[in-house]
């Protein structure tokens, strides 16, 4: 498995598995923003949008593959203000449900920590459903739960889910 960070000329090639790939991660049930059935207009409007951000820097996005293709992603927004310069947001892990459960998400978790200290960001948040399979990875993976806020998000079910908030402190070992 090969994980890199995605420059900006790298993205058109990769625009349409990204596509997939959130497809997939929707259809499968990630709470990830969106609702199933998630339409390949609204995927691509999204990446669209990743697409910007990143040309501005206001992203980085770092995406893991291997023989059979894209396996997953993950996103580290960075605040613009200067007080939050420290700091930065992990955002939608997607991990292709035929890569699941062989440490791709862990994977990609580690190299988003390893290039948000080499730009300087040392404290990092993010969130995720209470129950979902990533509360249990963050949690293994040092990060701190800090709050939850119930009937945060909806399902495709219409049922309102709580949201767990994690951070950890990248230079605190």
């Amino acid at each position: 498995m090969q994980i890199w960070c995605v420059r900006p000329e790298e993205f058109a090639p990769l625009r349409e598995d990204l596509i997939e790939l959130l497809q997939d991660a929707v259809d499968s049930g990630a709470s990830v923003g969106f609702l199933p059935p998630l339409t390949r207009e609204a995927a691509d409007e999204y990446w669209t949008g990743v697409e910007q951000r990143l040309r501005s820097r206001a992203i980085e996005l770092l995406a893991a593959r291997d023989e059979s293709g894209l396996l997953g992603s993950v996103q580290l927004a960075m605040p613009p203000n200067q007080n939050g310069r420290h700091r930065a947001e992990i955002t939608k892990l997607l991990v292709h449900r035929r890569a699941r459960r062989r440490g791709v998400g862990r994977a990609l978790m580690h190299a988003v920590e390893v290039q948000a200290a080499a730009l300087g960001r040392k404290l990092l948040v993010l969130d995720t459903r209470k129950g979902d399979f990533a509360e249990r990875l963050y949690a293994a993976m040092g990060y701190v739960r800090f709050g939850e806020v119930p009937r945060f998000a909806r399902s495709a079910s219409g049922e309102l889910h709580t949201t767990v908030f994690f951070y950890r402190d990248l230079g605190v070992e």
